[in-house]
């Protein structure tokens, strides 16, 4: 099976030179994505720290320096901007980068982060937040003018214009594990152009991968889009791990057992991953084209 390979990087501010060239790298080697966390900030207890870059801001600059590659993010918290507003920012962003943009849709859980710039709520309100948010950016980028009442947000003859470039708009990826859970992968079934399941997801849900799997089709079935939902995987839970080639074969030859069609890629945070993004790109990419 054809697998399209994703490299997930940083936001950190003091890695911007390195991110650029990793993304300037990958370009060139055709990974499928370049993705970055969206985060203000992390929390103080968290490695990554709190001095980060705007992450829209930074692929736009991205993508003004690449030529093929996506841009997105690994994921957007809907919630903690007004929807309208992040709607805008990517149609923009598809615009300038000619059709590269992918949104990443998640509900949030950097509570430091709401806190010091949006609105904290619990988990159940971030959730519908999340899918209110989803439906008045699809209205936003499908429609010529939107009236949206809903429970959180509202919009009265709201025009975006220009619309993105992609048709019928920027692929959807969702995060399929946090505190959402199951009503996550099932937002993902039902609006979703990727869902990405990593495999802390059986810490969420029972049966793990196989049944995360499922609740996305099932609910992808019921919205008529059954055909429209692709998975991808990482096999080691989300952070730089260091394997042999060797190993990292065995884990996206698993993925593509499994019916993943999209692999994300964590390289060492060192300078050494771009020998490693280099051999990857020479000995791993055609054989999944």
């Amino acid at each position: 099976m054809k697998m399209k390979f994703m490299i997930n990087n940083t936001n950190t501010s003091k890695e911007l030179d390195n991110s650029i060239k990793v993304a300037e790298l990958a370009d060139d080697l055709g990974f499928h994505a370049f993705l970055m966390p969206d985060h203000y900030m992390w929390g103080e207890d968290n490695i990554f720290g709190n001095s980060t870059m705007e992450t829209w801001i930074t692929l736009s600059h991205i993508a003004s320096k690449t030529s093929r590659i996506k841009v997105g993010s690994l994921v957007t918290p809907i919630p903690f901007r007004p929807p309208g507003m992040l709607a805008k920012m990517l149609s923009t962003i598809d615009i300038l980068s000619n059709g590269r943009v992918i949104l990443g849709v998640g509900a949030g859980w950097s509570q430091a982060e709401f806190e010091g710039y949006s609105e904290w709520s619990d988990a159940k309100t971030r959730v519908e937040k999340t899918e209110e948010g989803v439906r008045l950016i699809l209205d936003l980028w499908k429609k010529p003018k939107v009236d949206f009442h809903g429970k959180y947000y509202t919009a009265k003859g709201a025009v975006l214009d220009p619309k993105p470039i992609q048709k019928p708009h920027p692929p959807l990826l969702f995060g399929g594990a946090n505190k959402g859970g199951i009503k996550m992968l099932k937002m993902a079934g039902k609006y979703g152009d990727i869902c990405y399941i990593p495999p802390q997801v059986s810490e969420l849900v029972d049966g793990g991968f196989e049944r995360a799997v499922a609740i996305v089709k099932e609910s992808a079935k019921e919205a008529g889009r059954e055909d429209k939902i692709k998975f991808g995987w990482d096999g080691v839970g989300g952070r730089p791990v260091e394997m042999s080639p060797q190993e990292r074969l065995k884990k996206i030859q698993d993925a593509s057992q499994n019916g993943a069609e999209y692999f994300l890629i964590h390289f060492p945070r060192d300078d050494s991953k771009f020998d490693q993004i280099k051999a990857f790109g020479k000995d791993v990419i055609p054989s999944f084209s």
